[in-house]
């Protein structure tokens, strides 16, 4: 045996012992006896080979090596003996589940895709499904050696969401855009036309049309750039110290100057806030102009400010028909309408309660939108009371 050690010293002993016995006249046969079960002593107490122990503990070592080394990964990191889940870092098992540590990798990712990357020793694959019905998840295996490897698992699910989101707003704006556009190309066309014989009357409809459109049309296109100025700044938080109760009193009567002093109602008490003046005015206006739109005719919008000591609140409430819950969570999507007709109609550009949306997140606000079928519409919004100042 390669390294082995034999007890030298002891079997000298032992032969020793067994001459010695015979010069002293003992039986040589008992001498023979003694000298056999001695060496068997010695012999079966010998230390066992460490050869195979070490290497498996060796093993051990490197595998609890290779667990450690992934456990500090921010994304989920799978360590795989051959088909099998040896380690899984805290992210792998928060996605994942904590039971998917000894179990096959095919059975964990039950992806067609996901089990084909299995079968190949370095590759990556897109996995739909893993953690959820719309969740996107990129799978990249590593090879270490010919037993194990890695696999990184990267969520695409909100770059797509993202993506998806930039494409459907470039189609529900180009759709908004191209609605007055062709209007307004198709009046134009029919008024320039000699042919057409079209008389004075119908020539005046058709220029109010044209003028209604094109205001739309502007509108639509002011509101863009706004949502996209307050995109951009909503990192930047506002400092400058507005009393929001006076700035919607301010708000409330030029309104009341322009539609009727008895369409809008105002109850306001001091309440400062640290915010952008212009935004809060926009947040303000825009939240009127909806209730005057879909309010009812002979009853008034009520705008109120209160100061809880903590909170500016802010409501603004109509008398009109109500929202039905279904429409509710999606009132502050662009373009979102729960009557598209009316609220063309209207004048509406689908964007008034986004920009709301934005610049009370940008104000690190919080806005709902509560409504009861057929009695009316309540927005509320609270600021901050701001610090006093020192």
């Amino acid at each position: 045996m390669k390294g082995a050690n034999l007890p030298w010293s002891g079997i000298a002993i032992a032969i020793g012992t067994a001459i010695a016995m015979t010069f002293a006249g003992a039986n040589p046969w008992l001498a023979v006896a003694v000298l056999i079960l001695w060496l068997g002593s010695l012999w079966l107490s010998r230390p066992e080979p460490t050869v195979e122990t070490r290497g498996a503990e060796e093993g051990s070592v490197s595998r609890h090596a290779m667990a450690e080394l992934v456990e500090p990964f921010s994304v989920p990191v799978l360590m795989l003996d051959n088909q099998r889940i040896a380690a899984a870092n805290a992210a792998a098992r928060e996605a994942l589940g904590p039971h998917i540590v000894g179990q096959d990798a095919r059975v964990a990712l039950r992806h067609p895709a996901a089990v084909k990357l299995l079968d190949q020793p370095e590759g990556s694959a897109m996995v739909r499904g893993l953690t959820g019905a719309r969740s996107i998840w990129q799978v990249n295996r590593v090879s270490i050696d010919t037993r194990f490897s890695l696999i990184e698992l990267v969520n695409r699910t909100a770059e797509a969401d993202i993506s998806r989101a930039h494409t459907d707003f470039v189609a529900n704006a180009s759709h908004e855009l191209r609605t007055p556009l062709a209007s307004i190309i198709g009046y134009i066309e029919t008024l320039s036309d000699p042919d057409a014989k079209v008389d004075k009357a119908t020539a005046a409809r058709f220029h109010a049309t044209v003028l209604r459109e094109a205001k739309r049309l502007q509108g639509l296109v002011e509101d863009l750039m706004s949502l996209s100025r307050i995109e951009a700044e909503k990192h930047e938080v506002p400092t400058e110290r507005i009393d929001l109760g006076q700035l919607a009193e301010s708000i409330v009567g030029e309104v009341g100057a322009t539609v009727g002093e008895d369409r809008v109602q105002v109850s306001a008490v001091p309440a400062v806030v640290a915010g952008d003046r212009q935004q809060l005015d926009q947040v303000i206006r825009n939240l009127i102009d909806n209730a005057l739109k879909y309010g009812a005719a002979d009853k008034p919008v009520v705008v109120a400010v209160a100061n809880d000591g903590r909170d500016a609140v802010l409501t603004v409430t109509d008398r009109g028909e109500g929202i039905h819950p279904d429409h509710i969570p999606y009132l502050t999507r662009r373009f979102y309408r729960t009557d598209p007709g009316r609220s063309r109609q209207a004048g509406g550009t689908g964007l008034g309660l986004a920009i709301v949306k934005h610049i009370v997140e940008r104000h690190r606000g919080d806005l709902d939108i509560s409504s009861t079928l057929g009695v009316g519409t309540t927005v509320t919004i609270r600021f901050a009371i701001a610090a006093t100042a020192s």
